[in-house]
């Protein structure tokens, strides 16, 4: 086996590099979980997250996976029956109707071709497609429709803008490993005012995922069980270092990045798999590869030899694109060493491109947030 040196570039869209401040900040013995130490960590995090989701009223963190937070988000406002529209967006999309099917859901499901944003899946992270969720909010309120509306930010929080209260979203799902910068175990649900009201009527069996259990103890800082503590110290930590550099700020360097990325694959020669450049994702790309090469076989080699984890296509896009993850804890060098990582495996791999992805994607690095912000506009 060949001894690796450096880091490895973990390049996938999540789980993404936890920065050492997370990882020294959970790096702290368990405490009492019923003691004041406690409390006030957990009064912290619960408002840290408020301002992450960008809303006044409640966020429940679960100790779980953003699929836990999903179910929590659909068990707690319906009853068995309900029907629920669900839009074909991608892989995630499609597992998350399956989920409700099974938790007795009648669920119209319309059929998409995985390269437009439609509603739900905020940022889709099986195709680098991310849906206008605030167009969506406008289209529910000309029907004048009562239906709740649930969207999933599990690849775009604290890394696209975002906006629970202001887009009128009733719950919000969310996951730690992404652009919260931490390992996986933590699911989010910000929640409305007119979905608590439906929790409390809702009839879907729930306990563990129980808002309301949860939300007692919450208003002192605590939990109903055993919280992921150490998870929380790292919460803390990266709510933290996302104040400090400011959301707007946040998000405009994700947008930078990913117009860097995306001056490279058009460099390249290749093709973006977001169909409207305007729902292309700040969070990750995705590419398609040319005809008869294999995705998969081009990641092979790129891991191999230059170390570099690159996204799969999943569903029926495997083996037909790879995914480019960047964001959380992510910087202008981190990105130009993951594009010649990918350039080095197409050239290695002998997929047909051409060489001028890494000047394009540095003349974008070299530009001001403004001035891609208007290059953007442009295009659209």
């Amino acid at each position: 086996m060949a001894v690796r040196r450096g880091r490895h570039f973990l390049q996938i869209p999540g789980p993404t590099n936890v920065p050492d401040r997370v990882l020294r900040a959970m790096d702290f013995p368990t405490i009492d979980h019923r003691g004041p130490t406690f409390q006030a960590l957990g009064q912290e995090v619960l408002a840290g997250c408020r301002a992450v989701f960008q809303t006044e009223g409640p966020v429940v963190i679960f100790p779980g996976s953003g699929t836990g937070a999903w179910e929590a988000a659909l068990v707690n406002t319906l009853s068995p029956g309900d029907r629920v529209l669900m839009f074909e967006t991608g892989h995630f999309a499609a597992l998350w109707r399956t989920m409700a099917e099974r938790l007795g859901l009648a669920v119209t499901f319309v059929p998409g071709d995985w390269r437009h944003g439609v509603a739900l899946v905020h940022n889709e992270t099986s195709t680098g497609v991310t849906t206008r969720v605030a167009e969506v909010r406008k289209a529910i309120d000309r029907a004048r429709h009562p239906a709740l509306f649930l969207v999933d930010t599990i690849s775009s929080l604290a890394s696209i803008d975002y906006r629970h209260d202001a887009w009128g979203v009733d719950v919000t799902v969310g996951g730690s490993q992404k652009g919260l910068m931490l390992p996986p175990g933590l699911g989010f649900n910000a929640v409305s005012a007119r979905a608590l009201a439906a929790s409390r009527s809702a009839r879907l069996p729930r306990s563990y995922w129980d808002w309301q259990e949860m939300l007692k103890p919450n208003a002192s800082g605590f939990f109903p069980y055993t919280p992921a503590t150490n998870l929380l110290y790292g919460l803390r930590e990266a709510l933290r270092m996302l104040q400090e550099e400011g959301l707007p700020q946040v998000f405009a360097r994700h947008t930078r990045l990913a117009e860097a990325t995306r001056a490279a694959v058009r460099g390249w020669g290749l093709e973006l798999l977001p169909a409207d450049p305007a729902e292309a994702s700040d969070s990750l790309t995705a590419v398609l590869m040319p005809q008869g090469h294999d995705a998969d076989a081009f990641r092979k080699v790129a891991l191999e030899r230059w170390d570099i984890s690159l996204g799969a296509g999943l569903g029926k896009l495997q083996g037909r694109i790879f995914r480019i993850g960047h964001l959380g804890d992510f910087n202008d060098l981190m990105l130009m060493g993951t594009l010649a990582g990918v350039e080095l495996g197409l050239r290695a791999s002998g997929v047909p491109h051409q060489t001028g992805g890494l000047p394009a994607a540095m003349a974008v690095l070299v530009r001001t947030p403004p001035e891609i912000r208007a290059a953007r506009a442009a295009t659209a």
